[in-house]
């Protein structure tokens, strides 16, 4: 307890040239604040018994000041390396984007723009004007707006067409998205009441048909693309729908969750149903991702007919679901890369991952390899195996794509300290553990996070 005597004063320690230098490159309250900080921890320790030697000593405490100040300043959201193999990784920010947008939208951040300013007539613009005419030339609708997710898509979609009246939807429809946000609460909140139909494996047109009543307002289709459902199954197509819904004289709607704009079928050996096809199949009106299987910001766009998208763009939610300048210019970004589908492949870096050849991934894989063993410490053994990535954002779930893998292993840590060595590096590294081995998976590497992913690898040891 006499150990107590020997903690400074918070004055004391701020007339000392080591805390005044500190003073001069942060805020006064905020020194004082880690003063505090560090003088109670001292003190617990005192306390517990654990006292250093040492640890009172006014460059100590200043070098740990220091630490926590520099901490606080900086930011919380950064820049991490996903070797998780997963292409579109909603913790990880979904899609990143591609490089020949950035500095336009450094442009547009630090100076002023015509966000909602017409240069030709002088008078008040839509900020969805900078998209729509893109989105409809690349998808075939009629108009188009966008909002802030997908969520908010559907949820302004249901409150223009369907307040206050019925919305019929498939049993085996009603999904779960991301954050336990389920449809039949977007649709309670949107004033809309929810009609089931059909079972939870099928559904037939006759039970859509069956169900139509004077209060329906719309026939409702989701993609289901964040689970498979297989065996004894049915679904009534979009065609099929489109064509009861103009017989009955009711619209149709398709939530196409992932919001692909360009058949990967080919190339990825299994087919996810675009936006186009879902306009061209009849659907009245499709709402979509755009940070998934497009590879643009996080938006939610609407598009199909002007008779339902106009109004919408009149509705009182719309102001507080539109988006910014920066989201704006990222989406106009990417939309236009997309008018020549072999840019697209090359310079999208979500599309670029997801077609990436298994034999370029084997060549990367050897190069990090290399790469990686001139920085690594000793003890820590590096292999190439093979594995498989997943497409992520509740897209194609099924998809296996083959890739490399690198394994970790050290002979005097576990796979769970190696990853959290490589996490708690200044630029985090987040990989995965699979049968007690830790992994990093090349395909969601990119060439400039090598230097980064060099820099953490050679803190494990």
């Amino acid at each position: 307890m006499s150990h107590l005597k020997e903690i400074p004063k918070v004055d004391r320690l701020l007339a000392d040239p080591l805390f005044q230098s500190l003073i001069s490159n942060h805020p006064r309250p905020a020194v004082v604040k880690a003063i505090r900080t560090v003088l109670d921890q001292i003190r617990t320790e005192i306390l517990s018994g654990s006292f250093g030697k040492n640890t009172c000593e006014p460059a100590v405490i200043a070098a740990t000041v220091a630490s926590i100040l520099d901490s606080e300043a900086s930011c919380s959201l950064r820049r991490v390396v996903n070797a998780t193999g997963i292409v579109i990784h909603t913790n990880l920010g979904r899609s990143p984007l591609p490089q020949g947008i950035i500095q336009q939208l450094t442009d547009i951040a630090s100076h002023y723009s015509c966000l909602e300013y017409d240069t030709v007539t002088g008078e008040r613009g839509e900020r969805s004007s900078h998209v729509e005419a893109l989105i409809c030339e690349l998808t075939g609708a009629e108009s188009a707006l966008v909002v802030n997710n997908n969520a908010a898509a559907l949820l302004l979609a249901l409150s223009s067409i369907a307040k206050g009246r019925e919305v019929i939807v498939s049993r085996g429809e009603l999904v779960e998205i991301g954050g336990s946000f389920r449809i039949p609460d977007i649709m309670t909140e949107s004033g809309s009441t929810l009609r089931e139909i059909g079972t939870t494996n099928r559904t037939h047109l006759k039970d859509y048909r069956n169900a139509i009543t004077q209060d329906t307002a719309l026939l409702l289709k989701v993609s289901c693309s964040n689970f498979a459902m297989t065996g004894f199954t049915s679904e009534v197509e979009v065609g099929e729908l489109a064509t009861l819904g103009k017989q009955a004289g009711l619209p149709v709607l398709v939530d196409a969750g992932s919001g692909a704009f360009m058949d990967l079928g080919q190339i990825l050996g299994c087919s996810a149903t675009t936006v186009q096809n879902y306009l061209q199949s009849g659907a009245d009106l499709i709402v979509c991702s755009g940070d998934k299987l497009l590879g643009g910001p996080q938006i939610g766009i609407v598009a199909g007919s002007s008779r339902l998208v106009e109004p919408m763009k009149k509705h009182p939610l719309l102001r507080a679901l539109r988006v910014d300048k920066m989201t704006l210019t990222a989406l106009e970004g990417v939309l236009r890369i997309y008018r020549d589908k072999r840019r697209a492949l090359t310079e999208i870096p979500t599309l670029r991952m997801l077609t990436m050849s298994e034999d370029l991934i084997a060549a990367r894989g050897k190069k990090i390899i290399r790469l990686l063993k001139r920085s690594s410490p000793e003890g820590l053994d590096l292999t190439l195996l093979k594995g498989n990535s997943m497409v992520g954002g509740g897209a194609l779930p099924q998809l296996q794509l083959p890739t490399r893998l690198i394994a970790l292993k050290s002979t005097q840590l576990s796979a769970n300290e190696i990853e959290a060595l490589l996490r708690s590096a200044p630029t985090p590294v987040i990989g995965r553990i699979a049968k007690g081995v830790f992994l990093l998976d090349i395909r969601t590497i990119s060439d400039d996070d090598l230097p980064l992913l060099a820099s953490a690898v050679s803190r494990v040891c």
